[in-house]
Order: C-alpha cells, then sequence, then structure tokens
C-alpha cells in the first residue's frame, strides 16, 4: 500500500503558499488503539479504595511540602467514583494513533492529517511532549493545527510518545537523550511517513530532542518554535551581559526549591519507581504535584487544569506501567552531549516557567531568530496550557519560513 504526501516547500501559487514535491512511501506501521483489560481497571479500583494517606506536614491547602493530603483524599475519591476511563480512552482513540519501528524499538505516535481539499497549504510538524506528560496533553494543539477554523493553511501534526513513555518501548543500552531522540523522530518523519521538509515544536524533554533536531537536519527542517528554549552551553556563554547574569541568577533562586524530584530521577529511579508502579495515589501525587508547580496556575491548580484531566495522565502512566522507564532521560542526562548552533529560522516564544530569558542568551545557540517574546501566559505545559497561542505562532512563523524560503533570490549587485 501506498500514499502520496506533500513534503518539499518551495512555490507560492496564486499567491498562496503551497506544498510541492510529493513523496510515495510504504506503509510499514501499524495502527494502535488504547484498550486496557477491564481487570487492570479493577485492580486499579482496589488499590484506590485500599489506599493509607499519611500525615500532613502543613495546613491543608498548603503546597509548600508537596501535593497536599487534603487534595490527594479528594482526587482519589473522584479517580475512584466519578473518573470514567472508558470513555477517556474513548476519545483519546478518535485521534489516529500508530506504532512503527524505529531504530530497532516500537515508537507510538499520533499523526492528525489535515484535509488537502480544505486548506491550500498543508505543512507537516513534529510536535514533543516532555515529562511528566504526554502525548494526550498535545492533542488539543494537535487538533488546533490539524482543522483550524479559519485561513488556508493547515498541518500535517505527527506527536511521538518518548522513548520509555507509555507506549513506545526503550532501548536497555542506549542512552536517552537528546541526539538519539531527534534521530528517531526524524527516522520518523522522513524513512516511515514520506515527508522531506517539517517543522518542528517540542517542549521540556522533547525541547532538547526538537533543538539537535533542527540542529543536526538542517536539509529536512524547515524551521522551530521553541517554547522551552535551550541554554547557551558552557563553551558558548562567553562573558554574559549584565542582563544575562541577573536573569540566570533569578532562574536558579526559582528552581532551587525544587529540584528534589530531578536530583531522585537521575540518581536512584528505581528506588522512587518501584513505589510509584504499586502506588497509584503515589503516583498521581508525584505527578499531579508538578502540574501546579510549573503551570501558569498562580497556585490554583484547577484553576487550569481539571481533576479529570490530570487523572487522565496519571491514568496512563498507572496503566502502561512507565512510570519507571519515563525517568531514562533524567538518569541519562550525563550522556548528553553539548547541543551545536540551530542554524534553522527559529520562532522563540518562552513560557511563563523561564519568563524574562534574555533574547541574547537564546543568540547564543540560535543563529536565525525570526521572532522573539516572552508569552504573558501559559507555563511549562505550554500547548496543553494554551492551545490556541502556540498554534497561532507556529502557523505564523509557518508562513514566515515558507514565504521566505520561496521568494526569488536578489539579482547580484553588478561589478564596477
Amino acid at each position: 500500500m501506498s500514499t502520496a504526501l506533500s513534503g518539499e516547500a518551495g512555490a507560492i501559487e496564486g499567491g498562496r503558499l503551497a506544498l510541492v514535491g510529493a513523496a510515495v512511501f510504504a506503509i510499514r506501521m501499524e495502527p494502535f488503539s488504547i484498550a486496557v483489560p477491564e481487570a487492570a481497571i479493577e485492580d486499579l479500583r482496589s488499590r484506590l479504595r485500599k489506599t493509607r494517606f499519611g500525615t500532613p506536614t502543613l495546613p491543608p491547602g498548603d503546597w509548600s511540602a508537596g501535593l497536599p493530603v487534603d487534595y490527594l483524599r479528594e482526587l482519589v475519591d473522584y479517580w475512584l467514583n466519578d473518573f470514567d476511563w472508558r470513555a477517556v480512552e474513548a476519545e483519546l482513540n478518535m485521534a489516529p494513533q500508530f506504532t512503527a519501528e524505529i531504530r530497532g524499538r516500537r515508537l507510538h505516535f499520533a499523526w492528525l492529517r489535515a484535509d488537502p481539499a480544505r486548506f491550500a497549504t498543508v505543512i507537516p510538524i513534529v510536535l514533543g511532549h516532555g515529562w511528566p506528560y504526554s502525548f494526550a496533553e498535545m492533542l488539543p494543539l494537535a487538533r488546533q493545527l490539524a482543522a483550524p477554523t479559519d485561513g488556508d493553511i493547515a498541518f500535517d501534526v505527527v506527536v511521538p510518545s518518548l522513548p520509555g513513555f507509555l507506549f513506545s518501548e526503550v532501548d536497555p543500552v542506549e542512552p536517552v537523550i537528546a541526539a538519539s531522540v531527534a534521530e528517531g523522530w526524524h527516522e520518523l518523519m522522513t524513512t516511515e511517513l514520506g515527508y522531506d521538509r517539517y517543522l518542528t515544536y517540542g517542549e521540556d524533554v522533547a525541547a532538547a530532542a526538537s533543538d539537535w533536531l533542527a540542529a543536526t537536519r538542517p536539509e529536512s527542517v524547515l524551521g522551530i518554535v521553541a517554547a522551552h528554549p535551550a541554554f547557551a552551553t558552557e563553551e558558548r556563554k562567553g562573558r554574559l551581559s549584565a542582563e544575562e547574569v541577573a536573569w540566570e541568577a533569578f532562574h536558579e533562586w526559582v528552581m532551587e526549591g525544587g529540584r528534589g524530584y530531578s536530583i531522585q530521577q537521575s540518581s536512584r529511579p528505581d528506588t522512587l519507581a518501584a513505589a510509584l508502579t504499586d502506588s497509584p495515589a503515589g503516583l498521581a501525587s508525584w505527578i499531579i504535584e508538578k502540574f501546579q508547580a510549573w503551570s501558569d496556575c498562580a497556585g490554583v491548580i484547577e484553576a487550569r487544569f481539571t481533576k479529570g484531566q490530570l487523572l487522565t495522565t496519571v491514568s496512563l502512566y498507572w496503566f502502561s506501567a512507565s512510570i519507571s522507564t519515563s525517568f531514562r532521560p533524567y538518569f541519562d542526562d550525563r550522556h548528553e552531549r553539548a547541543l551545536p548552533l540551530v542554524r534553522v529560522p527559529a520562532a522563540i516564544a518562552i513560557q511563563q516557567h523561564e519568563r524574562g530569558m534574555p533574547r541574547s542568551m537564546s543568540e547564543r545557540t540560535y543563529m536565525d531568530i525570526r521572532s522573539f517574546t516572552n508569552l504573558d501566559r501559559g507555563g511549562h505545559f505550554t500547548a496543553f496550557e494554551e492551545p490556541e497561542l502556540v498554534a497561532d505562532i507556529i502557523r505564523v512563523h509557518a508562513i514566515e519560513v515558507l514565504t521566505v524560503s520561496s521568494a526569488p533570490e536578489a539579482p547580484a549587485e553588478s561589478a564596477v
């Protein structure tokens, strides 16, 4: 079976952007649907009923010591009595999902394709999630891009699950580092799906992979959008400006009180994973605390997320038993290499968790910044929190990149 997809960017037809250079490919991937056995659901319910709650360190509602016990009780009660996994499962399965063998391991991904009959321009893009979330949190953005309500530009959106996350396998030996994830994405986008050129966007762990993809595959990557832009490598820092020094000091102060999770996941991940894999309440506490701490919610978690949304994330980690392997990027960080310079066109839109980062910091890594802004809303989970905002930024950058790349070169000046 084969099909044709638009791949190469490069022309403006009748005043409209168009993708040209269709690629023909053989489909080797397998359709995938989430189908949790009833026994696994009943096992979860049994464990929730038997939850033992600890003694709180601080008064109710105070998150300073982690997820408050009173809120954990609310979550467990909702999970047990009101949360409908089968409804969630059906909704997730509305997004076309597949698995493919990439670099010798099964890779799970969602693939939302735009209707070429509706849109003059269809552009491929790969979206990457971070920790502690999944492909599911990227779906609102994916839908905004694949089926916008207006305009004549849309996207074929590919959302891979990171190695070791949910339904993607992880190599037991090869480190899970940005460079290897990026190569897997490139193989998926080109060899498997047949795209010649594509955009990239990633958050958190996937932001580093997106950067590597843009840096090492400029012949395929049309451009990058970064809400979690890379910090300058030590080799490229040189002499920092006063503004850069002040921002680094502020960011260090912000991060100082919340590094415990990273130290544990980087140094003794299996010890932690043993507890979280056995206790759904413990898993919920570990994951959901980060949604409160890292999102743009002003401390009120349900101002940003419903209990149902939070427990969808936790349930995916629980049923896939993948919390242990999701720690691999932290444990394997010791193998990370310095990021090369990113020379493809970049749109930098800094989320609230790293607000105030000076443009000059990004210019040490991204050589062709087409736009730079500090977002006024949206935290660590930027695409999940503000899908419309991120979609608009991606759309504008795509048009900018394609328009410039399609413009005729100016004639060379004649020698005098």
